[in-house]
């Protein structure tokens, strides 16, 4: 008896113990912790749990928007993290002189070697981007154009098909986030492991798709609360998701394994061609085998997604506006006499308004919605206005500053002339802004730039921004060249919000992403006819 009662003792001294323990912690965080005077979610203050429902359910982007919509400019949302919404912080956390660095977030992503997106170090990361950089130079750039162009032209007659006198001339309905999947995976496919996927032409690979979509998502996750990474949870709670990851791990090393078979063979320049050649000028290193792997995984994921979503975006939004659809079928109709004339080169850059309809879609639907987080380094940092102590986690969330109205006006209105000088109110399909139809000027256009981040800024910037506006542009020049288009008739798009839907999602001519750190989507369903 004597030995239970004492059992019985230990153990509640011990649920003391934790209990007291608990109080304490959150009257820490609460009340004395260095960030208690910013505002946010209690539940936020007390644990990096709230984040990470928030991840689990593909809503963050939104959060962080309704966080800022509710408890202004500075943000907490988490025991040791701060939000800025802000283009001076956007600058002065990811600028080139911020005395920050990658937060631990970004140890989820690291398999089998860090990459130039997940290395923390920042020594470490500029030699690799000094490597990776000789595989996206302009010379490089346009050597890998018959790859990309091989890969839209399929993308350009599977979109047609379908189409019937009875429907006079028009297609059936397309589901676009699928075709522009395939096509960046395609191009994508053929540049990393020389070969294309062919996901435009049969669904044998298809299933890729999902299994990059877990692997994001797991990195999500377990970025958002290391815990969950590092205890191995993940394969408890999210047993599909880590699962899905292992399995895409897998895949993307076999591909990875046949093509450096192939070796630096010179008919065939594409990006490993480039990195298996490439040296840092100052060390003389190129990557090793686990770094390549690690390079092309970075490559599929970061680089098909985030032109995917632009491009399903810009057409979500061109057949919901068709003043603007009309103005950029006019422009690219008008530059060119023959499809075959689109590529990349000064007259596919001089379609600005094109390029306007493209930045204003990434704008209003950033494929990475979220917040790209970046610890504080010794001595802190002065964050628009704010000092920020050493370690703490800070960053700028990108659908929050992109729907900033101190930046865009009327933010969730699509409205393309807002990155052109001299545009005027009256030509925008909705007004530039509310009962005005003054002219843009240079300055609204600098302001608009200075918040707009969807390929992030700074020294861990996208490397391949330059190629995704090649492919970006080049395809959907292409696309209306070739076709009228229409937003599909009698049929429901998923890509579209509602209003019986939560806060964020609710209104109806805004497509709709699932925050997985990249996007997922559905939608939006298009209709096509081949011009005469």
């Amino acid at each position: 008896m004597a030995v239970v009662v004492e059992a019985t003792h230990l153990l509640l001294g011990a649920a003391a113990a934790v209990a007291l323990y608990v109080v304490g912690l959150v009257t820490y965080r609460v009340f004395f912790h260095p960030l208690a005077k910013y505002p946010g979610p209690f539940l936020a203050k007390i644990t990096d749990a709230y984040h990470l429902y928030h991840a689990w359910k593909g809503d963050r982007h939104l959060e962080f928007w309704r966080m800022h919509e509710r408890y202004g400019k500075v943000v907490r949302f988490g025991p040791n993290s701060v939000s800025f919404n802000s283009n001076t912080a956007l600058k002065e956390i990811y600028g080139f002189k911020a005395n920050v660095r990658k937060a631990e977030f970004y140890d989820a992503f690291v398999h089998p070697a860090p990459n130039t997106h997940n290395s923390r170090d920042k020594a470490l990361h500029a030699r690799k981007r000094r490597v990776l950089s000789q595989a996206f130079s302009d010379g490089a750039i346009k050597e890998m154009e018959r790859y990309v162009l091989a890969n839209i032209r399929t993308f350009c007659d599977q979109i047609g098909l379908g189409s019937s006198d009875e429907r006079k001339g028009w297609t059936v309905p397309k589901n676009m986030t699928d075709w522009c999947n395939y096509l960046s995976m395609d191009i994508l496919g053929d540049l990393c492991f020389g070969k294309a996927f062919h996901m435009l032409e049969r669904p044998d690979n298809r299933y890729a798709l999902e299994l990059v979509s877990l692997a994001t998502t797991r990195h999500l996750i377990c970025g958002t609360m290391p815990l969950v990474g590092k205890l191995h949870l993940d394969k408890i709670l999210f047993r599909k998701i880590a699962t899905g990851r292992a399995k895409y791990m897998a895949y993307s090393k076999s591909q990875l394994t046949e093509r450096t078979k192939l070796g630096d063979d010179t008919d065939r320049r594409d990006f490993f061609y480039h990195l298996l050649k490439a040296r840092d000028p100052e060390t003389g290193q190129g990557f090793t085998t686990p770094e390549l792997w690690g390079e092309s995984n970075l490559l599929i994921i970061a680089g098909s997604d985030t032109t995917s979503t632009a491009m399903a975006a810009t057409l979500f939004y061109l057949v919901r506006h068709p003043a603007a659809l009309e103005k950029a079928s006019d422009e690219v109709r008008g530059k060119f006499s023959d499809v075959e004339e689109i590529s990349q080169g000064a007259t596919l850059n001089s379609c600005t308004y094109l390029r306007a309809c493209i930045d204003e879609a990434m704008r209003m639907s950033p494929s990475v919605g979220g917040i790209a987080p970046r610890e504080v380094l010794p001595g802190g940092a002065t964050i628009d206005g704010e000092f920020v102590p050493e370690g703490v986690v800070v960053g700028t969330p990108h659908y929050t500053i992109h729907h900033n109205a101190a930046y865009y006006p009327r933010p969730f209105a699509y409205i393309p002339e807002r990155w052109i000088a001299g545009s005027t109110g009256k030509e925008a399909s909705s007004g530039y802004k509310e009962g005005d139809s003054a002219v843009v000027t240079e300055q609204d256009v600098a302001l608009a730039q200075s918040a707009f981040c969807p390929f992030s800024i700074g020294p861990r910037g996208c490397i391949g921004k330059g190629l995704a506006y090649v492919e970006m542009m080049t395809t959907l020049a292409r696309t209306l060249y070739l076709y009228d288009l229409r937003k599909a008739q009698g049929c429901v798009d998923p890509a579209e919000g509602h209003p019986s839907r939560e806060w964020g999602r609710h209104r109806v001519d805004e497509f709709q992403l699932i925050d997985q750190f990249t996007s997922l989507k559905d939608g939006p369903m298009v209709e096509f006819r081949r011009r005469a």
